[in-house]
């Protein structure tokens, strides 16, 4: 982590410390869940979050069309990592799979547990 990636947040009484990371979201066919947590993992990620998800997009609804549901992976990841897992992404995933990923820029709490 470098100086710049810390920062202060006053809150209601204290200054906490926090730490800008990226929050890489993946929403994906649920067939799909463990071998995209072991992408996430083999990229450098110390953990992650997994949901179940619905929704409807450019495709329309996925419910009928394919068996199955989908589910939300979330991890939080410095830079590098992010840009490992994204480029796995695009190049294993995107061509064969439905699924969907973004970057969203997160202040965490306790930034040394997530590199």
């Amino acid at each position: 982590m470098t100086k710049s990636q810390v920062c202060a947040y006053r809150g209601r009484d204290t200054a906490m410390q926090t730490t800008k990371l990226l929050k890489v979201t993946i929403i994906a066919e649920a067939v799909l869940r463990e071998r995209l947590i072991a992408e996430i993992l083999s990229a450098g990620a110390t953990g992650y979050t997994s949901a179940a998800a619905e929704g409807e997009g450019s495709r329309h609804l996925r419910s009928g069309d394919l068996p199955g549901d989908n589910v939300r992976i979330e991890t939080i990841v410095d830079e590098q990592v992010a840009d490992r897992l994204l480029t796995q992404l695009t190049d294993q995933y995107f061509p064969h799979f439905a699924l969907i990923a973004y970057v969203t820029e997160v202040r965490v709490i306790r930034g040394e547990k997530y590199v």
